[in-house]
């Protein structure tokens, strides 16, 4: 619902600050004081194509704010979850528009710069706007499917055909890409299994390959580090000149003059540690002299592995430790090939998937033609009262081919005279009959629509008397459900309002003047009834028809309550 509207150097406009209420609202005026102009503001801020004319003159920009409860609708959430726009603290949603003098157009959502085309997808949600020179959802295809989808209770069954429809595209989709790429998939996977006939020989883990690269580096070196070993093994005790023995002789002899002096028995230790060191240093050389031996098989058979994962993993240029990963995808890739080129499984898939979505639509076309009839005949009822007593409304369930929304485009179609076949509502409707269409489709579908403020433009054109008052009393009715707001000429329809705003223009200078609006208390309210009642000569007879009027319309609110 909206709460809030403000304008500023709008056309005629200086500045406007306006706050909506729930219900019913009448915006009357002399002709020609700003009625329309309101109107633009609203289709304009809700993505409507801007006109560079609509810039105040002698104003550089003009700029339209539009704040509403935060939409409801699953539709309207998604589109404001993809561009990542989220609610305030009070769950409200701001819209805000400006249109500079040379015709640049700027909008923002909940402050986040979006385009014209997101601003036009959102404001489809937010309001319905109805009249000669506004946009029609009402006429969109979209707009006519959701709103029979609605009534018909199959919003649902749409959403299983949807479903049904990815599915079954999907499932073609592969099917169609296997049999216009089978030579493609036959080389692609002769090349895979080439790859993987080349590592299988070879086919090792990474902790293996860092094992063989260790022992290879080993065994390799196994000759000489048997020889250095030995040299050392010598050089501390197989040689008759080794340092054991060298020690072991310096021990000795210090032994036999260290009762002589006392200082000699630092020294002495120290060398008894050396020899103990050495000792073991040598026992450990032998025991691992013992182990050495060569492997010349073995180290043949690393060798080979090694040389060929090298040589494997520069033809794929990657390193001989990136070669297990690689035949891991090149396995998952084999496989998904196999799954590809398994033409029979996908044809039975596709089938099944096609199968499945045409008992989908199927289930969904039976829902839409019953709610299709019931919305016909509800409308029907509603004409003769809307002064059209010879009019047809049809709801056409046209077949077409399959697609995402089922295997039929819903079409309102109409036809003003008898005689006259019915066609699409765009192409046969005046302005003051499709608005009056429109607030018929709306009563008659009441509990479906989803979209919460409705505004009618001159509904009541070419109507009065007893027609004029079934219009407001609908009006007042739809009311309960939705916030309305209608430009009226009509008193009867305006003393259904539950308020009431009153259009006037006064001088700004003396070469200019401007459009003011204001809510209207009831006394302000009964001169405005009287005005539109008796002319420009308000009498006491034209207040006397004012109060009536309301007293009319409260008493039919109370039964609409009821």
């Amino acid at each position: 619902m909206i709460r809030r509207l403000e304008i500023r150097d709008f056309v005629l406009i200086e500045h406007l600050d306006l706050a909506f209420e729930p219900g019913f609202g009448a915006l009357t005026g002399e002709t020609g004081a700003g009625k329309s102009i309101l109107l633009d503001a609203v289709t304009f801020v809700l993505g409507a194509r801007a006109d560079a004319n609509w810039v105040r003159t002698g104003a550089q920009r003009a700029e339209v704010v539009l704040t509403c409860d935060w939409p409801e609708q699953p539709e309207a959430a998604s589109l404001l979850a993809e561009w990542e726009i989220a609610p305030d603290d009070e769950a409200m949603l701001l819209i805000r528009r400006t249109l500079d003098a040379n015709g640049r157009s700027r909008a923002w959502i909940q402050g986040v710069a979006v385009t014209q085309s997101q601003l036009r997808a959102l404001g489809a949600w937010l309001a319905d706007v109805h009249g000669q020179h506004a946009h029609h959802a009402l006429l969109t295809p979209e707009t006519q499917r959701r709103l029979v989808d609605r009534f018909a209770e199959a919003v649902p069954e749409a959403e299983a055909v949807a479903r049904a429809w990815q599915a079954w595209q999907q499932a073609k989709n592969a099917l169609d890409e296997a049999i216009a790429t089978q030579g493609r998939i036959a080389e692609e996977r002769e090349r895979l299994t080439w790859w993987l006939r080349e590592w299988q020989p070879i086919a090792f883990t990474a902790e293996e390959w860092q094992a063989w690269e260790a022992e290879y580096r080993r065994l390799s070196h196994a000759a000489e580090l048997q020889q250095q070993v030995a040299v050392a093994l010598d050089l501390l005790d197989r040689d008759p000149d080794g340092a054991l023995v060298a020690v072991s002789r310096a021990i000795r002899a210090l032994r036999e003059v260290e009762t002589f002096h006392a200082a000699i028995a630092e020294p002495l230790s120290l060398l008894a540690a050396a020899e103990a060191e050495l000792d073991e240093a040598a026992a450990s050389l032998k025991r691992e002299l013992a182990r050495f031996e060569e492997d010349p098989e073995r180290l043949a058979f690393l060798h080979e592995r090694i040389s060929a994962a090298h040589e494997l993993a520069r033809k794929h240029r990657v390193l001989p430790e990136a070669l297990p990963a690689l035949a891991a995808e090149w396995e998952k890739r084999l496989a998904a090939l196999d799954a590809a080129s398994d033409l029979e499984r996908l044809q039975t898939a596709e089938r099944a998937a096609h199968q499945a979505y045409r008992d989908a639509a199927a289930r969904l076309s039976a829902k839409r033609q019953k709610g299709a009839r019931r919305l016909r005949d509800a409308v029907m009822r509603l004409l003769p009262e809307l002064a059209m007593p010879h009019a047809r409304f049809e709801v056409a369930l046209e077949s077409i081919e399959p697609s995402v929304h089922g295997m039929e485009r819903i079409a309102f179609r109409f036809a003003a005279n008898p005689g006259q076949p019915p066609a699409a509502l765009a192409q046969v409707a005046s302005g003051g009959e499709l608005s009056r269409i429109g607030l018929a489709i709306q009563v008659a579908s009441v509990g479906a629509e989803a979209i919460p403020t409705v505004i009618f433009d001159e509904v009541d054109v070419g109507i009065g008397g007893a027609v004029a008052a079934v219009v407001g009393r609908l009006m007042q009715q739809l009311g309960t459900w939705r916030q309305v707001l209608a430009v009226t000429h009509q008193p009867q329809v305006a003393a259904c309002a539950d308020w009431h705003w009153r259009v006037s223009k006064r001088p700004d200078s003396e070469q200019s003047v401007v459009t003011v609006v204001e809510p209207l208390a009831i006394d302000a309210r009964i001169d405005e009834l009287a005005r539109m009642v008796g002319g420009a000569q308000v009498d006491e007879a034209a207040r006397t028809h004012a109060c009536s009027l309301l007293a009319m319309s409260q008493r039919g609110a109370q039964d609409a309550k009821g």
